[in-house]
């Protein structure tokens, strides 16, 4: 099948030619909206993929031009617009189909699948004809069940008869359809792959006229003679995807990633030129010489860079330039808190792409993994994190200055997974890096950084033992780690204790013999989403307990028949049951009363009334607490 591909991005281009000739696409390209109007109308395509900024023609205007004009064909949009109303300019433009740069190149082909399946005149997953069985999605054939070994071209002829069965194709529709513009094969070609096709399919004991000839007309599928029967012939071919599979390649993955770094190699290159335009134009622009194509230039270099780096999983580089295209985009550029601020963030993103580390294969991770931000110049300090980090569901992003890490907590993320949850910053760091800092006292950069972020936990390394830098992290809720005496290991444990506890799933039982405190109970507790079972009859405590399987328990201390530390005792005596929090809320305040509960095992006691976020707070610590022992239990 054959695809037009309008796009000016020199890496986007590479990686979908690549991802797209694997799957038996052929691909034509141009660079630009009024070539894409030469070619989209002069052709005839399977499916269009195009860029929304295109020179000389935006790429909504073109598919606007493709639609008045009556094409039909699925189009597919690739922008770094990620907005509601982009999105809807671009389905009301007429495109099938909205990807957002950066994309992931499975994804997107999966998409660009589902449009040909659903404008197919067999749209099923699976194409049939008698025996044989075609999966465009793991591009695997079968005849009678037995593998079809294919070259790329006997594939897509396959391909070609099996998605319009009943259609008659001619040499020069074949080499239209099959052949890219800027290959200019003869019609013996085409005789030359069906020949070899054909011997292939009779291999399998396929009739020798299964592809048939009209002399003069071309190629066309022979009628079945019970298409819809349930012969044994048939029926074996049903599910493609019930065959055994041949075991995973890992060398394809590793092919794929050295084709990544290999253009990264030359991409980075290009990035660094566009980076020098956006530079000229943000010191031009601070000089007072505001003019708008200027700002337009500048704001689709930023927009491009966004596509281009987040496509090669540099989080920090597309934020940064998402940032820089954010001012841009806005009608007033120029002011004394803009052009600094625009100047700096062109350095930080020509430091983040001279810097860029080689790509390596994603980690898998669990769902809204959490994501620590490291801020260290120093690879040999946070290479070893990464591996570590992600054995316990951690991921990890790197910030080799201030200013990046100040740009990537600054900016809004795309989606909820870029949000940071937590910040590592080594102070001899920068201290080595930067001569100032080296004498002067860090908190007087750190501070407005830790306070700007109150919400975040923040993990300090340093160099300096002495209590004075010890109460200047306290006092602005951070946690010093003294650099000499931690393990990567240990520092992967902290980040772990340091991240908040979610509570959605936390469950806590409370039993206590005042009905109106327990129906005031869960509305107090429901800020903090606990799953909240209370118990007002003690004598049900044992059966509701190992059905609720809770993770703190609150007890009252005057009950009828058995008392909160009758309960606490029962509970302590049976090992399952020894490490269960136990919090005892109670109105009596006296001294002896409180001793007598830590001594049947309580862990905490409150006097009634209790305010919800205090009790809250009782039960996260308490939790807290228990995680962090568990972290350091080897």
């Amino acid at each position: 099948m054959k695809i037009l591909l309008v796009e000016d991005d020199e890496f986007i281009i590479a990686l979908l030619t690549r991802s797209l000739s694997v799957h038996h696409y052929v691909v034509d390209v141009v660079k630009d909206g009024e070539m894409g109007w030469t070619y989209g109308s002069g052709f005839e395509y399977d499916l269009i993929v195009l860029d929304v900024m295109l020179p000389k023609l935006d790429g909504l205007t073109l598919c606007q031009r493709f639609r008045a004009e009556g094409l039909t064909v699925p189009i597919l949009v690739l922008t770094a617009q990620n907005s509601s109303i982009a999105k809807v300019q671009g389905l009301n433009a007429g495109a099938d189909d909205y990807v957002v740069k950066p994309f992931d190149p499975p994804e997107l082909v999966a998409r660009i699948q589902a449009l040909l399946r659903r404008s197919s005149a067999n749209p099923s997953p699976v194409l049939e004809w008698g025996a044989l069985a075609l999966n465009p999605s793991t591009c695997e054939v079968t005849y009678n069940a037995q593998p079809l070994l294919l070259t790329t071209k006997e594939y897509d002829l396959l391909e070609l008869f099996l998605r319009d069965s009943h259609h008659v194709f001619g040499s020069d529709e074949i080499l239209d359809r099959l052949w890219s513009s800027e290959e200019f094969p003869a019609e013996a070609t085409v005789r030359s792959h069906m020949r070899r096709l054909r011997q292939k399919l009779q291999g399998l004991g396929a009739p020798q006229d299964f592809i048939g000839t009209i002399h003069g007309r071309g190629y066309y599928l022979k009628p079945i003679q019970s298409p819809i029967s349930s012969s044994p012939e048939r029926s074996s071919t049903k599910n493609l995807n019930s065959l055994p599979r041949p075991p995973i390649d890992n060398s394809d993955e590793q092919q794929y990633l050295n084709f990544l770094n290999d253009t990264w190699k030359e991409t980075q290159l290009n990035c660094l030129e566009q980076l020098t335009v956006l530079s000229q134009s943000v010191q031009t622009l601070q000089t007072g010489s505001f003019e708008l194509g200027l700002q337009q230039k500048a704001h689709q270099v930023a927009h491009k860079l966004a596509g281009t780096l987040g496509i090669f999983g540099f989080t920090q580089g597309t934020q940064i330039s998402r940032r820089l295209e954010q001012i841009l985009s806005g009608p007033q550029v120029l002011s004394l808190e803009t052009a600094p601020l625009l100047a700096t963030l062109t350095a930080t993103l020509r430091e983040e792409i001279q810097n860029a580390p080689p790509i390596l294969a994603p980690q898998s991770y669990p769902e809204n993994a959490p994501l620590f931000l490291i801020v260290d110049c120093n690879p040999r300090f946070w290479d070893p994190f990464i591996p570590l980090a992600a054995q316990q569901g951690l991921r990890i992003a790197i910030a080799s200055t201030l200013e990046v890490a100040k740009t990537l907590l600054e900016s809004t993320p795309t989606t909820t997974e870029d949000l940071a949850s937590g910040v590592l910053i080594r102070l001899s760091s920068f201290q080595t890096q930067d001569k100032n800092l080296a004498t002067e006292t860090p908190w007087a950069w750190l501070q407005p950084l830790m306070s700007a972020h109150l919400n975040l936990p923040f993990l300090i390394l340093s160099d300096r033992d002495n209590l004075g830098d010890r109460l200047a992290v306290l006092r602005q809720g951070g946690q010093f780690l003294l650099e000499q005496s931690v393990t990567p290991e240990q520092i992967v444990a902290h980040m772990i204790k340091s991240l908040p506890q979610t509570t959605v799933d936390t469950k806590i039982m409370v039993v206590d013999d005042d009905c109106t405190w327990l129906n005031t109970l869960p509305r107090l507790l429901e800020p903090w989403k606990f799953k909240v079972t209370t118990l007002a009859d003690p004598q049900q405590f044992w059966t509701v307990l190992k059905s609720v399987c809770p993770d703190v328990l609150v007890l009252d201390v005057k009950m009828p028949q058995i008392n909160g530390f009758e309960l606490c005792q029962i509970l302590r005596s049976d090992p399952h049951w020894q490490q269960l929090p136990v919090l005892f809320v109670s109105a009596l305040d006296d001294d002896k009363t409180q001793n007598q509960a830590f001594t049947v095992g309580a862990d905490d006691y409150l006097c009634k009334p209790v305010p919800g976020d205090r009790l809250a707070n009782r039960i996260l610590n308490r939790l807290q607490r228990m995680h962090s022992v568990q972290i350091a239990t080897p």
